[in-house]
């Protein structure tokens, strides 16, 4: 189980490590879109799409990444106030309960959404607009794939920190 527990939380990091290169080039693409339309008082359709599209794929493409650090959003009222085991038996219930099954239907919804929109060719409806919509869609897909695995890391830690009686 440890092994899989590493190489699970391995892929979180790698994942995570190249996904924070979206943020810098984010930064680098609204900084010239500022530049443009404030100097230049232009602006192009194409670039205010990308800086959407980036945000999206940051947004998705982290979530496993911040699940692993626990940085998600969680409502600690009493949680906090739990043993370690407590917090375990929180996090076993809670993943097999409510993370996994989400995950599943999200996977799954959204690989159809992001392949109809491949079969379709689907582009922006704006003119001028970004090629290629069903990368984003695909996105969803993807970023869920991950919250899945580090979802299933988080719940192996757990089930091991109850069978070995960790306070």
């Amino acid at each position: 189980m440890y092994k899989i527990i590493n190489f699970l939380d391995w892929v979180g990091e790698k994942v995570g490590s190249l996904v924070s290169w979206i943020s810098v080039v984010l930064a680098i693409i609204i900084g010239l879109d500022v530049v443009i339309r404030y100097v230049f008082r232009f602006t192009n359709v194409w670039m205010v799409e990308i800086e959407v599209y980036l945000f999206g794929m940051l947004f998705l493409l982290a979530s496993g990444y911040t699940f692993k650090h626990e940085k998600h959003v969680r409502v600690d009222v009493f949680y906090s106030k739990l043993s370690k085991k407590g917090k375990a038996w929180v996090d076993l219930l809670g993943g097999i309960c409510l993370l996994i099954p989400w995950c599943y239907v999200v996977i799954v919804s959204s690989w159809y959404y992001g392949l109809s929109s491949f079969l379709i060719n689907e582009t922006s409806a704006q003119p001028g607009g970004l090629p290629a919509l069903y990368v984003l869609k695909f996105c969803v897909t993807i970023g869920f794939v991950f919250l899945l695995l580090q979802g299933v890391a988080h719940i192996l830690k757990s089930i091991q920190i109850i069978v070995n009686n960790d306070k």
